[in-house]
């Protein structure tokens, strides 16, 4: 298995240069680099890029410097979170969920340099070898949904209003069709689309969205963790015998519960979920090789 590759971006670059890498190199957030202060000072991710189509009709000149000059002034200029590799896989489960992010550079603490930046998906799939719970985890009511002819500037506010990751599409008839993540609002720079955030979400071309993966309520959290990993999805839309959505389920819910919201008695072994807990608290440091080739 070969290493998985994390791209590093100096903060002087050009934010429309910045996204075309993260397109090129297939990741989601790269960890930015001050050659002034020579260290790390935060995560250029798919939400920068919906703020700054919100504010900019252009972004062929934009530099990532003054971007989070202006992030700073209007308080949302975030410090780098990261973790030691002396910390454990409980405490980076609870650093993720905590500070709502979705990347987590692991830190050395003598040179300042990342090691490998833990995900939830990478997490999941090494946490789901020793998760086999039937539990029910998610959001179930009041999901936020956009329809086939929803304007894609309506769906960058819902992303930033409702601080979610995923919209589901329903058809004329309330249906599941689609899917459109965060991460789907990148392609936009690839083609140049920010220049007319007026069209629908069916008018844009879904080829490279991730597509639409769906479980049924009485699934299991073993079936359903299985689905994820097999298919390399962030979450699954719940829904009826009508494929009508009844709620969604995301690698950080299932996180969230295993880690920070266990049950009070779990079902299952009580050896075995003891063994999952001690796992869990192992240094990050002995998972090092594991996470670099996930």
């Amino acid at each position: 298995m070969t290493r998985k590759p994390f791209s590093i971006f100096i903060i002087a670059l050009q934010v429309k240069k910045a996204f075309f890498a993260l397109i090129y190199n297939g990741v989601r957030a790269a960890p930015l680099w001050d050659s002034k202060k020579q260290e790390f000072v935060g995560m250029l991710t798919i939400t920068d890029f919906i703020r700054i189509l919100q504010k900019y009709e252009y972004l062929e000149k934009h530099k990532i410097a003054i971007w989070r000059k202006e992030l700073e002034q209007d308080g949302h200029l975030k410090s780098l979170v990261s973790i030691s590799p002396s910390e454990s896989l409980f405490q980076a489960v609870q650093v993720l969920c905590k500070e709502k992010v979705h990347r987590l550079p692991v830190m050395e603490e003598c040179a300042g340099n990342i090691a490998f930046i833990l995900t939830h998906k990478r997490l999941m799939k090494f946490l789901y070898l020793y998760t086999p719970l039937e539990l029910g985890i998610g959001t179930w009511n009041n999901v936020a949904t956009i329809t086939q002819n929803t304007p894609l500037i309506d769906v960058m506010d819902i992303f930033l209003s409702k601080q979610v990751s995923a919209l589901p599409v329903l058809d004329e008839n309330e249906k599941v069709v689609d899917i459109y993540a965060r991460f789907d609002a990148i392609n936009l720079a690839a083609h140049k689309s920010y220049i007319d955030l007026d069209v629908t979400a069916q008018e844009f071309n879904f080829q490279w969205f991730e597509g639409v993966r769906c479980c049924s309520a009485d699934d299991s959290l073993m079936t359903i963790v299985e689905m994820i990993v097999r298919t390399e999805v962030h979450r699954l839309v719940v829904v009826d015998h009508d494929k009508k959505v009844a709620g969604i389920i995301s690698l950080s819910d299932i996180l969230r519960f295993l880690v920070l919201e266990p049950p009070i008695t779990p079902p299952g072994s009580k050896l075995f979920c003891n063994a999952y807990f001690h796992l869990l608290r192992k240094e990050l440091w002995q998972w090092k090789e594991w996470f670099l080739k996930s």
